[in-house]
């Protein structure tokens, strides 16, 4: 930084861009769990992880696999999933052949409460990118974007 430069105005476009998408990403986390909470109960984590579920066959997936599906450790799913297992939406699982693994499955209750809760989401979607504001192709290129930075949306997408 030159005499008289302000931190500001020597902050870089990339670190710029950065704190610009932590913002984005905050913003809509609260506007998500409020939504999801206000009418299921849920938070977006909550959601996010019974949308897994939801998308693996039979509603069901190793622990260990679910967490590496949501990119969080053995014991984030366990810690995410008990209120879950606790309000009837997931249940645990036992392997019959190998006692270590475990496993989490939707109860027909989180399936239904599940689809309860997609249509929100994609209520809330489609109020953030209202077709006045974003257009289709706008849309492409963000997730084109965040999908170089590592970002994972829908299965299948």
């Amino acid at each position: 930084m030159t005499p008289g430069q302000t931190v500001a105005a020597a902050m870089s476009d990339s670190l710029d861009a950065t704190l610009r998408l932590v913002r984005a990403q905050a913003a809509l986390v609260r506007r998500f769990d409020s939504r999801l909470s206000g009418l299921h109960g849920v938070s977006l984590t909550d959601f996010t992880l019974l949308l897994r579920l939801g998308q693996a066959p039979g509603g069901r997936m190793r622990r260990v696999d679910l967490a590496g599906a949501l990119g969080l450790t053995a014991s984030g799913v366990t810690r995410g999933l008990a209120p879950l297992e606790r309000i009837g939406l997931v249940t645990r699982e036992a392997d019959a052949r190998d006692a270590r693994v475990a496993y989490a499955s939707l109860t027909p209750t989180g399936r239904r409460r599940l689809k309860e809760m997609v249509t929100t989401a994609e209520e809330t979607a489609a109020e953030v990118f209202a077709p006045a504001a974003w257009s289709v192709e706008d849309i492409a290129l963000l997730s084109a974007l965040l999908t170089r930075l590592g970002g994972r949306g829908l299965a299948g997408h």
